[in-house]
């Protein structure tokens, strides 16, 4: 989906290399991510040292923090604070533009 999904532009960036498909912008403090995800995928609990927003472009997401499950479909944000244990599902192929700021302190 990941190919077919973006423009060529943006298809023409580096992978990231993670467990989903993204293509990757780097900024100052900053990555830029643009994944998409097949239906089905599930993302274990897992957690991190970057804040992460992001905006679901198309799909949904199923997004488990804390115990706590919110559905976030397209056009809407979410925010995941760094060291945060949290889990995702995606139930439909899903697209996001997804921003890892490095944490403070």
């Amino acid at each position: 989906m990941l190919a077919t999904y973006y423009p060529e532009l943006i298809s023409n960036l580096p992978r990231y290399d993670g467990r989903f498909e993204a293509y990757q912008l780097d900024a100052a403090g900053c990555k830029v991510l643009l994944a998409s995800y097949p239906a089905g995928t599930v993302i274990p609990p897992h957690q991190h040292d970057t804040d992460n927003v992001g905006v679901i472009t198309s799909g949904e997401l199923l997004l488990t923090i804390n115990g706590a499950t919110q559905r976030i479909g397209a056009g809407d944000w979410y925010h995941v604070p760094a060291h945060t244990l949290h889990a995702a599902e995606f139930p439909q192929a899903t697209a996001e533009i997804e921003f890892w700021f490095n944490a403070a302190g």
